[in-house]
């Protein structure tokens, strides 16, 4: 029997501004995703592929967290903080009903990672359990050594991801923001879209970045107060 993994609090895990109702995309495709988290619809593998900043991690973390309010035990695990131990690693993940691994880019070309995750790719299948991939690329154009592997990942369901538009973004800002019961005028969101970059974990860290500025201030977020609290720093 496997020795139990420590189960960390929820909060920790699986941020919660990091949810499937907090990404502004296809609604079709984030049913797809959510049916995924409970076991549902599409087959054990998927595969999230889509340049930096369209919001992978978002939606890997957020399945796990469906998964997890679903009554299901989820894992996550960023392949970078792995990277040349990954067998080691994944062995902790083997017991859990869903795992995210988030990166493959990270590991591609190791020889000793690529057959650790081939193996954990088999076990997990013929445990009936289901693996949740990412990667900046299809798996066709990661620098994989190992075909077998390359082989796995093709055959996973495929969700390509897109960078959103200002549009998407602007959304994004809005239902985090509305997640965590922050006041953001539309003229502020407006500004921040025209200074900002285009990546979403940078839009995430600015808005943490304006929730504690706003807190502490006791203020909603308005132009002058991104101006006061952002100065010239992002273009003000």
């Amino acid at each position: 029997m496997p020795s139990p993994v420590p189960q960390l609090p929820l909060a920790l895990r699986y941020p919660p501004d990091q949810r499937l109702d907090t990404f502004a995309g296809d609604s079709a495709r984030v049913a797809q995703l959510r049916a995924f988290a409970r076991g549902e619809g599409v087959g054990r593998g998927l595969l999230l592929a889509g340049p930096a900043g369209t919001g992978k991690t978002h939606l890997a973390l957020a399945v796990c967290a469906e998964a997890e309010a679903a009554g299901r035990r989820p894992g996550y695990l960023p392949l970078a903080s792995a990277a040349g131990r990954l067998r080691a690693a994944l062995e902790a993940l083997h017991a859990f009903d869903l795992v995210a691994l988030d990166g493959i880019e990270a590991v591609a070309g190791d020889a000793d990672d690529e057959l650790a995750l081939f193996d954990f790719h088999n076990r997990m299948h013929d445990g009936g359990r289901r693996l949740l991939y990412t990667a900046q690329a299809a798996p066709d154009a990661l620098p994989l050594r190992l075909p077998d592997l390359r082989s796995r990942l093709a055959q996973c369901t495929r969700v390509t991801l897109d960078r959103l538009d200002d549009a998407g973004r602007g959304e994004v800002l809005r239902l985090r923001a509305q997640r965590r019961g922050l006041q953001i005028d539309e003229a502020a969101i407006d500004w921040l879209l025209r200074r900002a970059g285009r990546d979403l974990g940078g839009l995430a860290a600015l808005l943490d970045r304006l929730d504690a500025a706003s807190l502490a201030a006791q203020r909603r977020i308005t132009v002058p107060f991104l101006r006061q609290v952002l100065g010239n720093v992002e273009g003000g």
